[in-house]
């Protein structure tokens, strides 16, 4: 089965950034005691445009951890899945 990833972007003014950022740690620590890998970039060139990525093993395990979350992502159903390049 293809491991399957979730994309947000997100822009967070500077005067939100550190009560985002404690939002976006517990994020990040829901997903990863739901055996997902949680990573979140910062655009270099705006201070504030953040990607958010989410992948798990499996499609079924993604949307089971987003079902679950308290902070889902907008589109949680585009789901992209890995696709093998033999």
């Amino acid at each position: 089965m293809p491991r399957a990833l979730t994309i947000q972007r997100s822009i967070i003014p500077a005067a939100d950034r550190s009560r985002q950022l404690k939002r976006l740690r517990a994020k990040r620590d829901h997903y990863l005691g739901m055996q997902c890998r949680y990573w979140l970039f910062e655009e270099a060139a705006v201070h504030g445009a953040f990607l958010e990525f989410v992948e798990a093993d499996s499609a079924a395990a993604l949307s089971a951890a987003h079902a679950s979350s308290a902070d889902p992502p907008l589109d949680a159903a585009r789901v992209y899945l890995e696709v093998e390049l033999d």
